[in-house]
């Protein structure tokens, strides 16, 4: 796997480029800015993006933004995004933005080194992952419907937003697989998400819960 680092803190970018290679990932650049992600995206066209929101000269969404351009450089690139904060607007934007292949981690969650390498590889693989802190921040801002949702719904539907599959979901909480879709056929219900061949309801599903729609 081949990754570009954007982060304008030397010491945190030198770091997770060290992360990455004794896990195997090789960097083929590290960046401080929005502008310098897009030329080295351009120039490497990596397996993933690692991605710092707040960075110069603003410090507000700089590199969201650069993320956006160079997923348009190169579709369906894989960005992983680090944040000091939970910031709503964030989140859910990469979730509206694109479904697949998109994470949203805080650097805090960096120091448990396997599971910011299993999110590295999940997103890179395609998945989505979502800091659980971040699903707990957001879920008290939750509206109605979601709201209306039962306690074991709201697990399912954090876990989803987590990016876990059926199988993954029916582990973490000790039931059957089959329970899961039972209760993921409840969630739908509740928030009017029918079955249609251009909607992917389990994203709609997850931007409810975001607070988005």
């Amino acid at each position: 796997m081949r990754v570009v680092i954007a982060e304008d803190s030397v010491l945190l970018r030198e770091g997770l480029a060290r992360l990455l290679a004794d896990g195997g990932i090789t960097t083929v650049a590290t960046v401080g800015d929005g502008p310098g992600l897009v030329d080295a995206v351009r120039e490497h066209r990596p397996d993933l993006a690692v991605v710092d929101v707040r960075m110069p000269p603003s410090h507000t969404d700089e590199g969201l933004r650069a993320a956006l351009s160079a997923r348009a450089l190169v579709p369906g690139l894989p960005v992983l995004v680090l944040s000091q904060y939970v910031e709503e607007r964030y989140a859910t934007e990469l979730i509206g933005r694109g479904a697949a292949a998109v994470g949203y981690l805080l650097k805090e969650r960096v120091a448990d080194v396997e599971e910011f390498l299993d999110a590295v590889r999940r997103v890179a693989a395609g998945g989505t992952v979502i800091d659980p802190e971040v699903v707990v921040q957001l879920l008290s801002r939750r509206r109605e419907p979601v709201g209306s949702l039962t306690g074991r719904e709201s697990e399912v539907l954090g876990l989803m937003a987590e990016g876990r599959s059926n199988n993954a979901i029916a582990g973490r909480l000790g039931i059957t697989e089959g329970a899961v879709e039972k209760h993921i056929s409840g969630i739908f219900g509740k928030l009017g998400l029918d079955p249609t061949p251009d909607d992917h309801r389990r994203v709609l599903a997850v931007l409810a819960y975001l607070g988005r729609v």
